[in-house]
């Protein structure tokens, strides 16, 4: 049941701890993945959840299918893999019974939802752990968030582009803000790679604990980069008086996901490579430094100053 390698074809850690996933098709699951995609501005513009729903249940669904096929094939782990089964089946039915509920019943349905999925996997494995390649899983972390950086960097590129045909004597700031928001994508990829998480995975964090910290804690490492696009973005909407934001909310925008990144980084990657504690001090330094970076005259220049990695190697 254990993969000797990593196909680098499904990015998902049942595929790295089972050979179950050539069923279903890749090109349905696809298919439920752009009507999942399809109905995001549905759900945020007008708060219609069905589209975007079915979509997901739909994927999730063949997910919990890949567990039911994987689990006859190795009874050791059988357990596991029913839990897992079980786990996202329910969390399915729950996602279509929202759509159920009355407009205000929703969002705290939503939370509900969230909270259950992110829990399934620590209960089925509690049952046993599956096993998985280190190498497959870090190159599928790797990627997404490579994907999510680069993403930011087409929002933030827009944005700008937008912005510049909108100035009114504000040109140098913009060009300080490109450069800056630039930069600040470049040190964000490097601090995130400067580390081989493959390593870690391999030898401390094959513990169940650990081994979910590291998991769940890039929910931090890629909420912040997407959201560092988005201020980017409200920066120059800024600049351009499109927003009713004063200077330092709008710096804001862009020093707190900056300073969440760093620190989450730190955690899931740089301090479990770290022996002594003054090797601590440049992140914790850095970590401080950014959020006054929101009251000056450009707060992307300032903050990528403080996140660009060389100065971690002191």
């Amino acid at each position: 049941m254990t993969r000797e390698r990593p196909t680098g074809r499904r990015p998902h850690w049942n595929s790295s701890s089972t050979c179950a996933s050539s069923w279903p098709s890749p090109r349905p699951r696809k298919a439920c993945t752009r009507l999942l995609a399809a109905g995001v501005a549905r759900a945020f513009d007008h708060g219609d959840l069905l589209v975007i729903t079915l979509g997901y249940a739909v994927l999730r669904t063949a997910l919990a299918a890949l567990w039911l096929r994987a689990g006859p094939a190795d009874p050791a782990r059988r357990r596991t893999t029913l839990r897992f089964a079980a786990g996202v089946t329910v969390c399915q039915i729950g996602w279509l019974s929202l759509l159920l509920l009355p407009g205000a019943a929703r969002l705290p349905g939503v939370v509900v939802l969230i909270l259950a999925e992110v829990l399934v996997p620590v209960w089925a494995q509690s049952a046993g752990m599956t096993p998985w390649h280190p190498r497959h899983i870090a190159e599928r972390y790797e990627l997404f968030t490579l994907i999510v950086l680069g993403e930011t960097v087409a929002a933030a590129t827009v944005a700008v582009r937008g912005a510049f045909g909108r100035s009114h004597g504000t040109g140098g700031a913009l060009y300080a803000l490109a450069g800056g928001g630039l930069q600040m994508a470049f040190a964000m990829w490097w601090l995130y790679f400067d580390k081989p998480a493959h390593t870690l995975l391999a030898t401390t964090h094959r513990a169940h604990r650990r081994r979910f910290a590291w998991a769940y804690g890039h929910y931090l490492v890629l909420t912040s980069a997407a959201a560092e696009g988005a201020g980017l973005a409200t920066y120059a909407d800024h600049l351009t008086g499109r927003t009713g934001m004063s200077s330092v909310a709008a710096g804001m925008s862009v020093t707190v996901p900056a300073t969440v990144f760093l620190v989450t980084v730190w955690a899931v990657h740089h301090r479990p490579h770290q022996t002594r504690g003054r090797e601590w001090v440049p992140f914790a330094l850095a970590a401080a430094g950014i959020p006054p970076a929101a009251w000056s005259p450009a707060p992307p220049r300032w903050s990528r100053v403080c996140c660009w990695p060389p100065w971690s190697r002191w």
